[in-house]
């Protein structure tokens, strides 16, 4: 069962990670097919998600990391890394269960961090990155109103070849508009 609801989006809930949580994260992160979407590639192991989840649960931590649900399951994670108040800035990073593609998620998830990040975290900038073939998660960047700011080539290695990376950005003022 998820800790407790920190955030509500129209179609997810937006939870606390905690330890009972390890398995479903390490359990999804190694998915081959999440993975092809992150920058990381190295098998992930649950020790290792573990510590991971003990420096998000850190109250004092600036970063904010959550799990997403759907009527009560976990479906992935959403996060704001890099978070520096005195700049205004955070970078927005998000991932979804293979078998829960599709249900717009990410998009809801995204789109509920983002507000808390702008009202509450009173931040200025929220910037993303997504790999040039990941049609999906540009998608969802775009559906939340992030506009594609530049592209970063030949930036990450996978797979053999040398990959583009699209860098978007979301500006306070335009999310009220």
């Amino acid at each position: 069962m998820p800790g407790p609801a920190f955030l509500h989006g129209e179609d997810v809930t937006l939870h606390v990670v905690e330890d009972a949580d390890v398995d479903f994260l390490c359990a999804t992160i190694n998915d081959p097919a999440v993975r092809a979407g992150l920058a990381f590639a190295r098998p992930k192991t649950a020790q290792a998600e573990r510590e991971w989840v003990d420096s998000v649960a850190d109250p004092d931590a600036d970063d904010v990391h959550l799990l997403i649900c759907a009527d009560g399951d976990p479906v992935g994670t959403v996060g704001l890394d890099g978070v520096d108040e005195r700049a205004g800035i955070g970078e927005l990073g998000y991932y979804v269960a293979a078998d829960a593609w599709g249900n717009g998620y990410a998009t809801d998830a995204a789109r509920t961090l983002a507000d808390y990040a702008f009202t509450e975290l009173r931040l200025h900038r929220i910037q993303a990155k997504a790999f040039a073939g990941n049609a999906a998660s540009k998608r969802v960047l775009e559906k939340v109103g992030f506009e594609r700011e530049g592209v970063l080539r030949d930036h990450w290695y996978r797979d053999g070849t040398h990959e583009d990376v699209h860098v978007y950005g979301l500006l306070e003022p335009e999310w009220r508009d």
